[in-house]
């Protein structure tokens, strides 16, 4: 008996079917990164993660859309809202572990620095970050065949996926068409459909081709690639939120020329990023990021979308991964990529090596109550590098005998302490809790000899 499949979104925009379907203080400070690369929190650490890549420069956008759905491969289905036709070639599939790679090179990260003996002479060292590195929409074909004002505008297989691109005259009839055959369309999904037939979108309708999945030899469904060109440069979220049971993740990665995303429509805020947290954490990063990003929704009423990377994908400082090649973005739809040769993995560049590629990470928590609208979204000209990094540093351990020694000791206790609090106040965990993990005790207020008031010690003399 197999197991009952996971309902989810796929890919931020779809609507997914999974029923019966038809068959680190005291270290010196540099003028770039000088610890190293300790861990990433990719977009697998949250459960229900929609993975979505978006390429756009001036009108032409390619979506590419990792699929997070589980169970069998006969329960899966997607229903997308398009805002044009598409023909066979605007239609691709692609390999997952592209989009895996560009998680892991934006992915927020921990990074470590380690405090030097403090009876040594120090110099200050830094290092410079690694450095890695057309589609026309055509003329739609003629309608086939149409039934409940439901016109099937074309049939495609494309790799494992059997497609359908749909237009309809009124959601009724489109919600009768996928009933019909055999699509279960959740309650409350007629209105949603209405509203995007009004924009005169079409519906990009996919499940998966048993027969040219076997024959391909995968075993995991590939994510699915859409190229055109349009106006529009938003996201349709809400079809996806009509069979969701709670709030859902997403994380959207852009590859634009110009610099950084944001929405249109709702707030896009930064990450916290840069504070000193306890060393512990490196174990429990998981932990500590889903804490942190809770969080921070909390505070800003589940009402906003994150900034977590934003940088020119020629380089990186630090490299939680190497940046991607350019066969990589343009298997991505980077239709701008030159075909130069990319630099080889791990070699130090004397200065960072620009593409003419800008990536940036939002990431979402939505639901219909906060987010009743689709994601709606403007290219900046902001080219300035951000990415959501904590630092942990390591005490020294050794024995240590001159005067500077007393003095760091003395420093460490607060620096440990004011780790602790930065903690507490990004994840909300107990500040005692966290000071036993970290087996320190809480520092007291510095005070002058006796016990007078604080207010006499200001004014008295």
């Amino acid at each position: 008996m197999s197991k009952t499949p996971r309902s989810r979104i796929v890919g931020c925009l779809l609507l997914t079917l999974a029923t019966a379907l038809a068959t680190s203080g005291l270290a010196p400070e540099a003028s770039a990164f000088c610890g190293f690369y300790a861990a990433r929190a990719g977009a697998d650490l949250f459960n229900e993660t929609s993975k979505v890549v978006v390429v756009r420069d001036g009108d032409r956008t390619v979506i590419t859309m990792a699929s997070d759905f589980r169970g069998e491969a006969t329960d899966f289905a997607l229903v997308v809202p398009v805002p044009t036709f598409l023909e066979e070639g605007q239609i691709h599939v692609t390999e997952p572990k592209i989009v895996d790679h560009l998680d892991a090179y934006t992915a927020p990260r921990l990074v470590e620095y380690f405090d030097t003996d403090p009876c040594a002479k120090r110099y200050e060292r830094y290092s410079l970050g690694r450095a890695a590195q057309e589609m026309d929409a055509a003329t739609p074909s003629a309608p086939r065949k149409s039934s409940f004002g439901v016109t099937i505008e074309a049939e495609y297989t494309v790799g494992e996926y059997d497609i359908v691109i749909l237009s309809a005259e009124e959601s009724k009839g489109l919600e009768r068409w996928l009933r019909g055959n055999g699509y279960r369309i959740p309650k409350g999904a007629a209105p949603v459909l209405s509203e995007y037939l009004k924009q005169d979108m079409r519906f990009f309708v996919a499940k998966v081709n048993l027969a040219e999945q076997a024959k391909l030899g995968y075993r995991t469904l590939r994510p699915i690639q859409m190229a055109f060109e349009s106006r529009k440069f938003m996201l349709p979220i809400r079809l996806g939120m009509v069979n969701a049971d709670g709030p859902q993740d997403m994380v959207v990665w852009f590859l634009t020329r110009k610099g950084r995303v944001e929405t249109a429509n709702y707030r896009t805020v930064k990450l916290p990023t840069g504070d000193e947290i306890p060393t512990f954490v490196k174990d429990d990063f998981g932990k500590f990021y889903k804490a942190m990003y809770g969080v921070q929704v909390e505070r800003e009423e589940q009402r906003a979308v994150f900034l977590e990377y934003a940088w020119d994908m020629g380089w990186c400082d630090p490299c939680a991964a190497d940046p991607l090649s350019p066969e990589e973005l343009r298997e991505l739809g980077v239709f701008w990529q030159s075909a130069a040769e990319s630099p080889k993995p791990n070699v130090r560049m004397p200065q960072p090596v620009p593409r003419d590629v800008f990536v940036t990470r939002l990431h979402v928590r939505y639901d219909d109550e906060h987010f009743p609208d689709d994601l709606h979204f403007v290219q900046t000209a902001d080219r300035s590098n951000f990415q959501g990094r904590y630092v942990l540093r390591h005490p020294w351990r050794g024995e240590a005998s001159c005067p500077a020694a007393e003095q760091y000791r003395e420093e460490l206790v607060r620096r440990q302490e004011r780790e602790a609090q930065t903690l507490a106040s990004l994840t909300g965990w107990g500040i005692d809790w966290i000071r036993d993990r970290m087996e320190i005790a809480a520092v007291a207020p510095a005070t002058s000899s006796g016990d007078d008031p604080w207010w006499k010690r200001i004014w008295s003399r």
